[in-house]
């Protein structure tokens, strides 16, 4: 018996993208054909989620198969040195890997590898460590200019504001991205199966869109956002509130015309991400990479987009916490195509996948799990729950918990006991708060149980065995030893 050839390893990720935002999952107008065709070629995972949804302690989980509380940051902080003893990267390579990555990987320090043979590297469209900002100034690319700290189209980093960008789309992060990917498949070592991991800023704020992509959606009517029976409105007015609000946490309404123009922007840049992975996905074809290479696309973490008053992410709710999920297997794996598994999976399931893929050990230490049998039909022993957090961002309130499976969301703030139960199945804009019913303490009392068990031995205190313990310390970072304690037990 041959031993069956290893694949090709492509691993796309995006920054802030929502995972309703997809024509598969059936959003009304958002044009996305490409990722479509991941998904219907291959699995569409529907009940996907970034354990901690913001861009660092995702990113961890994403690289090192581990539970944001399994690897130590359950909240964002940035400059926070990071050795994990193992990661995606570094497992492949050991194995005969060429592994490579373009675009934004947020660890920290800077510029480390993580495994990767090579990295090119840009976290961000600002700042002083960006190879595409090099390669923009370089070439000329830009007039005026792409200054490296203030944006020349002067829509905010992480704001709701919407319009064009003044670079052509040729000369975008994305568009950069596919371009440096392209060529280093082009040069790569042709004996060694690749590991590459093309990684988009888009479509994280700034909200610009090359023009032909803005101007699609800005020209046609958008559905807008959603309000559930339990979000409080908004303390202020509609003008004057400050356009970076979700920096403060604050309840933002926009008028009509800013939300349209922030959709737009939104919508715009997943638009444009799509096209750039068609790029890709053509020079696979041509080839004849693209039935030897599995490939899958997923994101840090969502946005909310106005839902509940609400921007931006670090939040339990769908906007933010849902991510797409879509895996194409080479034909090798002999797995089906047209899958929608239900089971919840997180983004400490990617390492584990890929390295099953592979033919590969999972280390010790890792949490997630390996989604292949997911696709062939196989469920046995899955997760009954997913667990997900945050610790607070801009507010003492704002620590949070949830539980997720292929039906239910139960939601606990930390600091103010606060709780949510949603039936994401027959309600998935969470309109509509269960624990308003009459029989609320009767479906909730299962769900707290099933967190204390998740939390038990959370150094924090979340909970003494009995009941779940509001105003417990919530901090980003738990202690090494914590972290590694809890590795068995995550959920």
């Amino acid at each position: 018996m041959t031993e069956r050839k290893r694949p090709n390893l492509l691993l796309i990720s995006a920054d802030q993208h929502r995972g309703d935002c997809l024509g598969i999952d059936g959003h009304p107008v958002l044009q996305t054909p490409n990722l479509d065709f991941l998904g219907a070629s291959g699995a569409h995972f529907r009940r996907a989620y970034a354990e901690a949804p913001s861009c660092i302690p995702a990113r961890r989980s994403l690289i090192s198969g581990q539970s944001p509380a399994a690897h130590g940051m359950v909240g964002f902080q940035g400059g926070v040195p990071w050795n994990p003893v193992h990661t995606l990267p570094g497992e492949l390579s050991r194995a005969g890997y060429q592994c490579e990555m373009v675009g934004k990987l947020h660890l920290y320090p800077v510029r480390k590898r993580f495994g990767y043979h090579r990295l090119v590297l840009a976290d961000s469209t600002r700042g002083s460590s960006s190879d595409y900002l090099d390669w923009l100034a370089a070439a000329g690319r830009f007039d005026p200019p792409l200054d490296r700290w203030a944006m020349a189209h002067g829509a905010t980093p992480n704001g709701w504001i919407g319009r064009p960008t003044h670079l052509h789309e040729t000369q975008t992060h994305a568009f950069w991205c596919v371009s440096q990917a392209i060529e280093m498949l082009a040069k790569r070592d042709p004996t060694a199966p690749f590991f590459l991991n093309v990684s988009f800023i888009d479509p994280h704020p700034p909200l610009t869109p090359p023009q032909f992509y803005y101007d699609r959606y800005n020209n046609q009517p958008l559905p807008g956002p959603v309000f559930g029976d339990w979000a409080p409105p908004p303390d202020s007015g509609v003008k004057g509130q400050n356009p970076e609000g979700p920096e403060t946490r604050a309840l933002v309404s926009l008028s009509e015309a800013e939300m349209q123009s922030c959709r737009a922007g939104y919508y715009g840049l997943i638009n444009h991400v799509d096209t750039q992975v068609g790029r890709l996905l053509q020079y696979l074809r041509d080839t004849r990479l693209l039935d030897e290479t599995l490939i899958l696309y997923t994101a840090d973490h969502g946005e909310m987009l106005g839902d509940h008053h609400m921007f931006a992410k670090a939040n339990p709710f769908e906007g933010s916490a849902r991510v797409p999920f879509l895996l194409r297997p080479p034909a090798s794996l002999g797995l089906p195509r047209r899958a929608a598994p239900g089971a919840p999976v997180g983004l400490q399931d990617v390492m584990p996948t890929l390295l099953d893929a592979a033919g590969l050990a999972i280390p010790d230490g890792v949490t997630g799990r390996s989604v292949l049998p997911l696709i062939a039909g196989d469920s046995g022993g899955w997760r009954d729950a997913l667990h997900g957090e945050h610790a607070p961002t801009y507010a003492p309130e704002d620590g949070v918990h949830f539980l997720v499976d292929e039906r239910m969301k139960y939601v606990w703030f930390s600091h103010t006991g606060r709780e949510h139960l949603f039936d994401i199945a027959a309600d998935p804009s969470e309109l509509h708060d269960l624990l308003r019913d009459p029989d609320a303490s009767s479906r909730v009392a299962p769900w707290r149980r099933k967190l204390m068990d998740v939390l038990r031995d959370r150094p924090e205190g979340f909970t003494d065995g009995d009941r779940l313990i509001p105003g417990r310390p919530h901090r980003n970072l738990v202690s090494d030893g914590a972290a590694a304690a809890l590795v068995m037990t995550t959920v």
